[in-house]
């Protein structure tokens, strides 16, 4: 159905809704872990900081003698706290004693550099050795005198998350969201099967299959659409059930006066043909009773056709037992109803018959083989051929009516199925509804009709392939 068109996109909109509503959250955890992470990192460091400013003193009074020359190296016992400190971090720790001159007396060469100028303790962060160092460095009075007092720590956490925020938060969450996008993709699919299975149901439908969809073959979630659908469905086919009885009634009541009418315009007719005018008496008119005739001919067919087109519009002919039907019979049939109208036309109304049997609904068949013989009669010149055929063709049976009359135009030939569309220019009487009625009875019988130039491209032939009987 035209409406259901956008069902894929409505589907891609709401996965795409739901993938980015389930991994937002997880993108939003991720920042606000790395963020968690690093503050509590900076706790850690800040702890560290402290912990640094009171090894200061401890490394200070570690001085247990001082030099009498100027440069002499103190001589050291490490206090515990320090001790503990430098041997807890290999690699990652590090101290320095330097004099007023900057003069590293004992430790790391590299931190005599950047003497404090006044008592206050300094610390910053250094880049040493592929190591960041936090560094504090403060004036204390030793019993070597005067002496700037190092400690390095390489360990500070912050410098290390900033190292390793990509390999140990970035990285594993970035795997965590992808795979947790695929995971919600797939299930995400999965769970959405059921309504795309709906929107292709809906979309296999023909135009004219208006039953109920099955509300237990869809979740839970979607029954109450499948309910709402089910209620247009209905209504649509209450209202085309209403015009069908409609177009039905009045054609069935139309018949019977048409009919009588009809009776009384021929009887009419005949006594124009044969009475002499006599003084006194009404005298009929012989083109007059004739264009009467022809009318009220025109009416009863225009009657019949709409009767036939309602019947065959039915959605319940779809559901009738299909017969074995014996195409040749039918093809004889309408050879013999036909075969006055066109012998007064002086057309050449032949028969190439095979034997075949097909599926299907024989007054249709009827109904349709009638319109198509009926409109070549109709429409081929006097002096033209007419052949109805029957048969096998590629392993279906098929039935076909062949002219060599006017013909359709190519760009006219989409058109003529439609109900009352005549091609303009047209001799002969109609009312448009012939190829219409057999469209439909073809629909019903799934096939359609192929319409076609005659032999030389000359004329119109029109065939119907069926279901093998």
């Amino acid at each position: 159905m035209a409406p259901m068109a956008g069902a894929g996109r409505l589907v891609s909109g709401l996965r795409r809704r739901l993938l980015v509503m389930l991994i937002a959250p997880l993108l939003l955890l991720a920042v606000l872990n790395a963020w968690t992470d690093y503050r509590s990192a900076g706790n850690v460091a800040l702890q560290q900081d402290q912990r640094l400013l009171s090894l200061l003193p401890l490394l200070a009074d570690s001085v247990i003698s001082g030099g009498t020359e100027r440069g002499e190296r103190p001589l050291l016992m490490m206090a515990p706290a320090v001790e503990e400190f430098l041997k807890a971090r290999p690699g990652y720790a590090a101290f320095a004693l330097v004099d007023a001159d900057g003069q590293v007396l004992h430790g790391e060469p590299w931190l005599g550099a950047l003497v404090p100028t006044g008592p206050e303790p300094e610390i910053h962060s250094e880049e040493q050795g592929g190591v960041t160092w936090r560094i504090l460095r403060q004036r204390q009075q030793t019993v070597h005198g005067e002496l700037v007092v190092v400690i390095a720590d390489g360990s500070d956490p912050r410098q290390q998350w900033a190292r390793s925020v990509l390999l140990q938060v970035l990285l594993p969450n970035l795997v965590l969201i992808a795979a947790a996008a695929f995971a919600v993709g797939w299930a995400v699919e999965r769970a959405l099967r059921p309504l795309l299975q709906l929107k292709e149901a809906v979309e296999r439908r023909s135009p004219r299959d208006l039953s109920a969809i099955d509300p237990q073959a869809s979740p839970e979630e979607v029954r109450p659409l499948v309910d709402s659908l089910n209620r247009l469905f209905g209504l649509v086919n209450a209202q085309a059930e209403s015009q069908r009885r409609f177009i039905a009634d009045a054609a069935h009541q139309l018949r019977t006066p048409l009919a009588g009418l009809q009776a009384q315009v021929e009887a009419w007719a005949h006594a124009a043909s044969i009475a002499n005018p006599v003084e006194g008496r009404i005298v009929l008119r012989t083109d007059e009773v004739n264009q009467l005739r022809s009318a009220t001919r025109r009416t009863s067919q225009l009657a019949h056709q709409l009767l036939a087109l309602s019947r065959a519009d039915a959605g319940a002919i779809q559901a009738q037992p299909l017969q074995q039907i014996e195409l040749r019979t039918l093809c004889e049939e309408m050879l013999e109803r036909h075969l006055d109208a066109a012998t007064q036309k002086r057309i050449d109304l032949g028969l190439d018959a095979q034997p075949a049997f097909a599926q299907g609904q024989a007054w249709l068949l009827r109904e349709l083989l009638g319109n198509l013989v009926d409109n070549a009669v109709k429409y081929t010149p006097a002096g033209g051929n007419i052949t109805i055929r029957c048969g096998k063709r590629e392993g279906r049976p098929f039935l076909e009516v062949e002219d060599d009359g006017p013909g359709i135009a190519a760009h006219e030939l989409g058109r003529v199925l439609a109900r009352f569309y005549r091609v303009l220019g047209t001799q002969g009487e109609g009312s448009g509804l012939g190829l219409a009625i057999a469209d439909e009875i073809a629909r019903v019988h799934q096939s359609q009709l192929l319409l076609r130039p005659g032999p030389g491209g000359r004329g119109l032939c029109i065939s119907l392939a069926l279901a093998e009987g």
